[in-house]
């Protein structure tokens, strides 16, 4: 087998060298990392629903008899010691959620040395949504592929010698040592099943099966070994499950292998790519400068040429597409969310939980959802902010006395909605719930499906319900957040004390402005609730608007402190910049001006470090039209904060950061924000020439174009309803097109009117 090095592959000249290197498949639910051992191999596995421990209350009972005396102290500013008092009674009882878990490793131990190995290479094929390595041995040419299949939901390996008999390796599972597991025993003559529960009170039990299905030579076990010898080809069933979804999670991946088992390799092959190929190849992004000659080297050397200082619009290309294969794999019906690392997490005690961090995290990991034409994808988010609705009734009156329901900045696999962690900076702000629900918006922003705007709009409501009964007003009559934070950021004041608990964060009023008017015009759509919306305009009106500062910036807080740490790596003052539309050139040109004021002193004192802050600002300078400064951040994205996998590199490894570039790179290309279709609003010219096909806009619109040198030649947009399409970039006005349902209407420079 030979292995080219095309722009829609990762590929690498040897095996890796550790988990940054390895290359992952998944099927939302099942996820491996692949390290493509010449000889040896391992495939380090995830099942998206094994977390230590179940559910629990974890609600603070002293939060609500301390809160009027925390927000006294606050109103007073006696930071400390409403600090104080705070970590006492507004944080969960205990303080932290629960954390995912890896399922194992399935080690494969070949009979053959692994030593001089030659003609060595490994892919991951977004185009098909395959990875393959072969290499040669004593003449002998070893081949792999694999997948993780949605429709059979199996992973599947196969591996192959193209001389008759030479296939020959030993399968066993393993766990954290094999110390993490309750059993491994024989199924049948070929197969193997792990056992295990995950710890913690209601816990989950799991199960990972393995079966072998052979060509030649022979198959059975031995002990906790499944044995291969002398075969041509063997097939590889891979199944996990647990008692989450499955009262009987060993019988759920036997009868996944089994059914699997009764089809060839080629079908369950052809199922797969088909299955996966409906939704990537939507998309098509080319860029005719293509990476010129670093086209044809491999992944990690491309990656060196960037840390070089070297452009490589091919490479971008790759990464645009990557985070939409790494979307596709972590995050279909029926699964979980995709979560800090996707679904791929080698850790016993992953960082920061390895959970749903909702004050930017989880919600960037949805950012490509819609634009990037994978709004199925959304679907399990929607899922979970479902589950939260209960708990976060529970938390809203618990701690707060309020109605609707609440989160704060993280939850896990229960819908936990409780405080995480015992940490200012992070814990006490409740909003989490809040700007989840502004997906849901998004969602319909796109589709405009009326039935779905129909089902969301109650769970919408109740997140703005907990916010109407949250606020407090001010000394001055404006209605307030508090208590609440800047997530993550510290402010400095005068006198040199620093505090983070504060009365109003600018974000805080820009996601409460978003939702209120995102309910009002889902209830006039929807023709119902008139008494709410009434409320709602009515809170509108006395919500503090977005100040400028001393600096010309974006002040974050309502007053105008100074950061005690310049370059942090939240830029939250700026949601309304991105992903919210409350900053444009057009409407808001003074704030979109201090937006840029904003960035520019983020980036002085070094902001941007981690690899998801750098993706929100692509996102941010796209906004802004700013095509040179996002092409600066996206080459640095890739060249400081990606690691030889192109997974993003916190440090440690988080998957926003893919999630938050691939958006970025969608943001340069298309806008729609506002009611209006902005083509290449910031693209930059040292790209050169290309073409993408497929991308979404809001207002039900999909949309190819063709450029050269970043002027738009050539431009599509197929409509999905009859109506008005606003649309800048075909030239110095805006234009306003009448449309029809179905209908496609192609523009050619000069741009006079439609072919």
């Amino acid at each position: 087998m030979t292995i080219s090095a095309a722009n829609g592959k990762l590929w690498y000249r040897q095996p890796a060298k550790d988990w940054n290197e390895a290359l992952p498949i998944g099927n939302g639910r099942l996820g491996a990392m692949i390290f493509g051992g010449a000889g040896d191999e391992l495939l380090q596995l995830n099942e998206d629903s094994l977390w230590y421990g179940g559910p629990r209350d974890r609600n603070n009972p002293d939060a609500l008899p301390n809160l009027p005396r925390i927000r006294e102290l606050i109103m007073a500013g006696r930071l400390r010691e409403a600090e104080d008092l705070a970590l006492m009674a507004l944080t969960g009882v205990p303080e932290s959620q629960r954390h995912y878990l890896p399922l194992g490793d399935l080690e494969l131990q070949s009979a053959a040395s692994g030593d001089l190995v030659e003609q060595y290479e490994r892919e991951l094929n977004l185009d098909c949504g395959l990875y393959a390595a072969s290499y040669l041995q004593e003449g002998v040419r070893y081949s792999r592929e694999a997948f993780a299949s949605y429709p059979d939901q199996v992973i599947v390996v196969r591996l192959a010698a193209d001389k008759p008999s030479s296939l020959s390796f030993r399968a066993r599972w393993n766990r954290q040592q094999r110390r993490n597991l309750d059993g491994i025993r024989s199924w049948e003559t070929d197969g193997l099943v792990m056992s295990g529960h995950a710890g913690g009170e209601g816990g989950v039990d799991f199960r990972a099966a393995v079966k072998a299905v052979v060509k030649g030579g022979s198959c059975r076990t031995i002990g906790e070994y499944l044995v291969v010898e002398g075969a041509d080809e063997a097939l590889l069933f891979i199944a996990a499950a647990t008692t989450f979804r499955s009262p009987d999670p060993e019988r759920a991946c036997k009868a996944a292998i089994d059914e699997a088992a009764r089809r060839s390799y080629e079908e369950l092959r052809e199922r797969h790519v088909s299955d996966y190929r409906a939704l990537f190849n939507r998309v098509h992004l080319e860029i005719s400068d293509a990476g010129g000659e670093k086209a044809g080297l491999p992944t990690n050397e491309r990656l060196a040429s960037l840390e070089r200082g070297e452009d490589d619009p091919g490479l971008v290309s790759l990464y645009f597409q990557y985070g939409r294969y790494l979307l596709i794999s972590s995050s279909r019906p029926g699964s979980l969310p995709a979560n800090l690392q996707g679904i791929w997490n080698p850790h016993f005690l992953p960082p920061w939980d390895s959970k749903y961090t909702i004050n930017i995290n989880a919600q960037m990991n949805y950012w490509p959802a819609e634009n990037c034409n994978l709004s199925e994808c959304h679907l399990p988010l929607f899922e979970l902010i479902e589950r939260m609705r209960e708990p976060g009734r529970r938390t809203a009156e618990t701690m707060y006395g309020c109605r609707g329901f609440a989160a704060h900045h993280n939850t896990d696999i229960w819908a936990d909605t409780a405080p995480q962690d015992g940490w200012p900076p992070s814990t006490f702000w409740p909003l989490g719930a809040a700007w989840l629900c502004l997906h849901l918006w998004e969602h319909y922003a796109f589709g405009k499906d009326e039935t779905f705007l129909a089902q969301a709009y109650p769970t919408m409501k109740e997140a703005a319900r907990f916010l109407l009964d949250y606020l407090i007003e001010g000394e001055d009559g404006r209605l307030i957040t508090c208590p609440s934070i800047s997530p993550e950021n510290t402010y400095r004041l005068p006198g040199g004390e620093s505090g983070v608990l504060c009365a109003g964060a600018s974000m805080d009023f820009q996601i409460t402005r978003a939702l209120f008017e995102a309910c009002l015009e889902s209830a006039r759509l929807l023709g119902i609730d008139e008494p709410f919306g009434e409320e709602l305009t009515d809170a509108l009106s006395r919500i503090p608007v977005t100040k400028i500062g001393k600096h010309g910036q974006i002040q974050e807080w309502m007053e105008d402190y100074e950061e005690a740490e310049p370059g942090h790596r939240h830029i939250s003052h700026l949601f309304g910049l991105y992903p919210g539309e409350q900053f444009t050139s057009e409407e808001t040109p003074e704030l979109a001006a201090a937006a840029r004021v904003t960035l520019e002193r983020r980036l002085a004192h070094g902001g941007g470090h981690t690899g998801w802050s750098r993706a929100w600002i692509i996102n941010f300078w796209a906004r802004l039209r700013d095509a040179e400064q996002a092409r600066v951040n996206v080459l640095a994205l890739l060249g400081h904060s990606t690691l030889p996998n192109l997974l993003d590199n916190h440090p440690p490894f988080q998957i926003d950061g893919n999630f938050g570039g691939t958006a970025g790179i969608a943001e340069m290309l298309l806008q729609s924000h506002r009611g209006v279709l902005h083509l290449l609003p910031a693209w930059p010219a040292a790209w050169g020439d290309g073409r993408v096909s497929g991308l979404r806009g809001r207002g039900g619109y999909t949309v190819d174009m063709e450029w050269s040198q970043g002027r738009l030649t050539r431009a599509v947009i197929r409509a999905d309803r009859t109506g008005v399409c606003r649309i800048r970039g075909l030239g110095p006005e805006l234009v306003e097109l009448p449309v029809e349902a179905g209908r496609r209407y192609a523009f050619a420079a000069p741009f006079d009117d439609p072919i």
